[in-house]
């Protein structure tokens, strides 16, 4: 019996429908549909296709879920998606996700400690099978995952978090970077645009400056604190204008931050680099395609989203937590003065 022999169901299309339209039993079918256990024949393989093409299947991941005890789910919770580095370690983590067949949940909590904690309980709720979560806190409240024994992995932690599975770079070493290649330039009076943050302690990006310029026998240049956005940095890049000890040269703790400061300087005239040198950190794609280019510390995102992932779904997973720290590299663009 050829398929086209055999009618179209009137309700919804089951598996069983499949399995007869393509004159396979269902077995063949779940095979196909899951991509195994077990080998079919590319033959067979193309039939079920052309059943599943020809009968509109869509399969129930509701019931492949409650079957397998697992919703082939993960959670990413980021404080701003609409940051270029955080979309772009967004889109990484869906990609090691989905490399381990894994779909993705994405929730921003808008740095807001509340929206953070609903978003955890709206996953745990739901329960996907882990959580990579870029917290407002550097220990933060996972009693919801917990309860409903669903494995984390913090991002953005630049040090341990005792019990917590994490991943981070080491922002100081990152900074410090940056700032000793703007003093190579022979700036002696180097500023910081500072994000904010809700954890009380001083960020790595902070301590790096600060390092920088003891170790150079530099005094410390003025320090402005405003939002990780292009607003904070446009800010920040107002009052260092108007600053008495106006700096030559400004480290900002993100890209965000740097293209708000260039906005800034553009508008009250003052050139970059000639006037005022710019680095930054992060190393989103918008900082090359700023004017001029910025000078930027990179994080490994790509890396940094797969070791995340494998530490929930991959060879990693069920371990002792771990932390997991990995290398910046300085991108040298005109912002700082090169050529």
């Amino acid at each position: 019996m050829t398929t086209s022999a055999v009618p179209a169901p009137r309700g919804p299309v089951t598996r069983k429908d499949v399995a007869r339209f393509a004159g396979v039993s269902t077995a063949v079918v779940s095979y196909v549909v899951n991509g195994g256990p077990k080998k079919v024949a590319p033959a067979t393989e193309a039939k079920v296709q052309e059943a599943i093409r020809r009968l509109g299947y869509r399969p129930n991941a509701a019931a492949r879920a409650l079957k397998l005890g697992s919703s082939e789910t993960l959670g990413l919770i980021i404080p701003d998606n609409t940051n270029p580095f955080f979309s772009l370690f967004a889109h990484a983590v869906e990609e090691a996700a989905g490399d381990l067949g894994y779909a993705l949940v994405l929730s921003n909590s808008d740095g807001n400690l509340a929206t953070e904690r609903r978003n955890i309980r709206n996953l745990a709720a739901r329960q996907v099978d882990g959580v990579l979560l870029a917290s407002v806190l550097f220990e933060p409240d996972l009693e919801a995952l917990e309860m409903a024994d669903i494995p984390s992995v913090l991002l953005n932690q630049e040090r341990d978090a005792p019990g917590f599975n994490s991943i981070g770079v080491d922002l100081a070493a990152g900074a410090k970077m940056a700032v000793e290649h703007l003093i190579g330039h022979g700036h002696t009076n180097i500023g910081l645009a500072m994000g904010t943050n809700v954890s009380g302690s001083t960020d790595g990006r902070e301590v790096g400056w600060r390092e920088a310029l003891r170790d150079a026998g530099l005094p410390e240049g003025p320090i402005i604190y405003s939002e990780f956005t292009r607003p904070g940095g446009y800010l920040a890049g107002q009052r260092l204008l108007a600053s008495v000890n106006r700096p030559t040269a400004i480290f900002a703790s993100s890209d965000m931050q740097g293209i708000g400061l260039l906005r800034a300087f553009h508008e009250a005239g003052v050139a970059v680099p000639g006037q005022i040198a710019v680095a930054s950190f992060d190393g989103s794609v918008e900082s090359e395609y700023s004017w001029p280019p910025l000078t930027t510390v990179e994080q490994p995102v790509v890396s940094m989203a797969e070791a995340a992932v494998g530490a929930l779904v991959g060879a990693g997973r069920g371990g002792e937590p771990r932390h997991r720290i990995f290398p910046t590299t300085l991108h040298v663009r005109q912002s700082c003065g090169c050529p």
